[in-house]
């Protein structure tokens, strides 16, 4: 296809701390005519009818109602990641503009930092780096003990893509897993990790010695684990969230986590990201942090960025777009 006739696509910025990663540029550049948004600024009433796409990287750029209504032959935003909570869906569809993300792509790299943080907060595995690196160590003490993963049961909220396949690794781990969902998974899927269904979540709460959160942020789940939630979890228990920050209530879970209602936390989410350097959490021994990482791999950053380009294409094709997010 001619240059000229590539279709224009609205991008925030290349490089830098949010902008599409450079080494993408030239195979995104093989099928579209990007246009950055200081682009778009200084030459807005030529652009603004060309535009008819958005490539949404790290949430960026920002989409509300001015930009839309400037925008007249915008036909689709392709987002990164698997979390929509950052768009108004239904603003979008009153302007006639479709939306995808990238579930699919994300979900293996999700599941191995949730087995990670699992892990490392498990056996303690930051506090033990500082121990062997620290100029005061004289000795490892033999009392410093963590806590044992196989044999342990973990708690799976959100039983999608990526908390089954964190069930299918916490099998190999030998834990016992418990699963609670909008939906049952079937029983063939269920008995293939040795998952048990659990319909109200504080059954599972009250049973699990890990808790891991892998759901969507909607109202439904928004600090759907607060202050009532976390007393219900055993004093032994870690919390895990791979999902969003909101699905917790953090000035709760400080609470909780000083007062040894629980024993630990491990996060790749928070709210906001990053948290003040003054915030609670930061403080505490008994938390992970992790910032935001659980598709940061090449290789995954690179098939979304493949998939949100097959998804632009159909989009404006009118073809059938894959991964679709629907109202």
């Amino acid at each position: 296809m001619e240059g000229q006739d590539l279709p224009y696509v609205l991008i925030d910025r290349i490089g830098g701390k949010h902008g599409v990663y450079e080494d993408h540029v030239e195979f995104l550049e093989k099928h579209f005519h990007l246009i950055t948004m200081t682009e778009y600024l200084e030459n807005k009433k030529f652009l603004s009818k060309k535009i008819r796409a958005i490539y949404m990287w790290y949430h960026r750029p920002v989409i509300n109602e001015e930009l839309l209504q400037s925008l007249p032959n915008l036909k689709i935003v392709a987002s990164s990641g698997v979390g929509i909570d950052h768009l108004d869906l239904k603003l979008l569809s009153s302007y006639g503009v479709k939306v995808s993300n990238t579930p699919f792509v994300v979900s293996t790299d999700t599941a191995d930092l949730g087995m990670a943080l699992m892990l490392a907060s498990s056996r303690r595995l930051v506090e033990g780096y500082q121990i062997a690196v620290s100029p005061d160590t004289e000795y490892f003490p033999a009392d410093w003990l963590g806590a044992e993963v196989s044999g342990a049961t973990l708690g799976i909220v959100g039983m999608g893509t990526i908390g089954y396949k964190v069930a299918e690794r916490a099998k190999a781990f030998e834990m016992k897993i418990l699963y609670h969902n909008r939906n049952r998974r079937n029983k063939e899927e269920e008995s293939a990790v040795g998952a048990i269904y659990c319909k109200k979540i504080d059954d599972l709460l009250q049973q699990s010695d890990f808790v891991l959160l892998s759901v969507n942020l909607t109202p439904q789940t928004h600090k759907l684990i607060g202050k009532r939630e976390l007393e219900l979890m055993k004093p032994t228990a870690t919390l895990i969230n791979t999902s969003r920050g909101l699905v917790v209530d953090q000035d709760a879970l400080v609470e909780a986590l000083q007062n040894k209602v629980i024993k630990a936390a491990a996060l790749d989410v928070t709210y906001p990201e990053p948290l003040p350097r003054d915030h609670p959490l930061l403080k505490l021994k008994n938390v992970i942090i992790t910032p935001h990482i659980g598709s940061a791999t090449k290789k995954t950053r690179r098939l979304m960025m493949e998939n949100m380009t097959e998804s632009i294409q159909a989009g404006l094709a009118g073809l059938p777009i894959p991964n679709e997010v629907l109202l």
